[in-house]
């Protein structure tokens, strides 16, 4: 089992940064791969990246690649999403999710078995 706290959305202006965190807890979190999604009003939620369990290879949707960087610390139990170049299209909340898996994190939601609460990020324009 593992829970998952985001933290570090706001409020930010477009072009501006933020850095989300994702803190977990629970038992063998390098075993698991972490993905970032995010759900804006009246939209579905959508894949925004992922990283493997070692941190070694990392996957963005087409909408943020360039923007966006997903890193990981095994050894505080955190995962990041670094956001850079904000646009007003990225508000929503993000929500960070874990999976149990040594292979290619996948980038549809079902694939995850732990999310968190959310995080709302807002870029004014």
């Amino acid at each position: 089992q593992v829970q998952l706290v985001e933290s570090g959305g706001g409020l930010v202006q477009a072009g501006g940064s933020l850095r989300l965190s994702c803190a977990a807890s629970g038992r063998a979190f390098s075993t698991y791969a972490m993905g970032w999604f995010r759900q804006a009003p009246g939209k579905e939620r959508e894949f925004v990246g992922a990283i493997t369990w070692s941190g070694g290879s990392t996957y963005y949707a087409d909408s943020v690649k360039g923007r966006f960087t997903i890193s990981r610390d095994n050894a505080k139990n955190t995962v990041y999403l670094e956001m850079n170049s904000l646009k007003p299209e990225d508000t929503a909340v993000y929500y960070c999710a874990a999976r149990r898996w040594w292979g290619v994190p996948g980038t549809r939601g079902a694939e995850y078995d732990y999310w968190g609460q959310g995080t709302q990020v807002t870029v004014s324009s």
